[in-house]
């Protein structure tokens, strides 16, 4: 039976980061063809509280969402945010080619339900945090409690892509070593610190190690028969009929997502007749512009649908 080559990030590599002590978690999952991969995760809050789910995206990791853990266990949420599998503590399939959209939704499926058995959870989603997050959500509805959209969409390849997006795509394409902190500064406005940009290095000692970064904009439908098209399009017919809340909480300066936002304000039944609440002076990465803006926006959705 076919099984990935794995790679797990030396433990010493996340010593010492900053803003960000709190424990490391992890989980297994398995699946019959892939085999067993560990999945890394910090969490905060109380274990009975309401619980959100924080999904990074491309090239980020859990580290994004460091000022946002604090201020949503203050407000008595459960904060899960879990590594995608090639990011962060997780493990790292080593070729690119076992990086897949599919595998990148089960992955994330067998994480929160499988291992973790979350139940009524909010998803908050950022880039590919979304990407995946809403496939997540159109195919196990029952588990939801509601949607927060912050700067991510749901192609299916029928659109093109916007042209911010294309040079992303190409420089990781052609990039010979990828630095990974000079892309998440590029998409901040605030500058990173040289020790915020080290944490953002730190899972990946060397190029092998970046087969998941190296992938995920090669895996974005980007033509209508796309292998993730129709899935894709499956999980907008779900979403855009049912009311399950929906919260779009984009910033004011992200050329890349920008356009989705109308979309999914239209689209989805449970985002009508909501505020729905621009992230000011913040880029792509919202999290490290406005981290703790943006959790008192999902802490306050939150609270609001009990």
């Amino acid at each position: 039976m076919w099984r990935v080559r794995i790679l797990r990030t030396p433990e010493d590599r996340f010593d010492d980061l900053p803003d960000f002590d709190f424990p490391a978690l992890y989980a297994d999952v398995d699946h019959p063809l892939h085999g067993i991969v560990r999945i890394g995760y910090v969490e905060a809050g109380p274990p009975d509280g309401p619980t959100v789910l924080l999904l990074h995206g491309e090239p980020s990791w859990s580290y994004l969402y460091r000022t946002m853990l604090g201020v949503l266990a203050e407000a008595g949420i459960r904060a899960v945010a879990p590594d995608l599998v090639g990011f962060g503590r997780s493990d790292k399939p080593a070729e690119v080619a076992d990086h897949t959209y599919a595998r990148h939704v089960e992955w994330m499926r067998a994480f929160a339900f499988d291992a973790l058995d979350l139940r009524d959870v909010v998803l908050v989603g950022q880039d590919w945090g979304g990407l995946i997050g809403l496939r997540l959500v159109a195919e196990n509805l029952d588990r939801f409690a509601g949607v927060v959209a912050a700067n991510t969409g749901l192609p299916t390849g029928d659109t093109d892509m916007p042209s911010a997006w294309w040079r992303f795509h190409d420089a990781v394409r052609d990039a010979p070593v990828l630095d990974i902190a000079r892309f998440v500064q590029a998409g901040c406005r605030r500058g990173l610190t040289d020790a915020e940009r080290a944490a953002y290095e730190a899972p990946f000692p060397n190029e092998t190690y970046k087969a998941g970064p190296r992938a995920l904009p090669s895996l974005v439908p980007t033509r209508p028969d796309d292998e993730a098209s129709e899935p894709n399009r499956a999980a907008w017919n779900t979403l855009s009929a049912s009311s399950l809340p929906f919260l779009c909480a984009f910033s004011d300066g992200d050329p890349i997502t920008a356009a989705m936002e109308p979309i999914l304000r239209e689209t989805m039944p449970g985002a009508r007749g909501r505020e729905h609440p621009t992230i000011e002076g913040a880029g792509h990465f919202l999290q490290e512009d406005a981290g703790e803006e943006l959790a008192r926006v999902v802490a306050a959705f939150v609270h609001g649908l009990s």
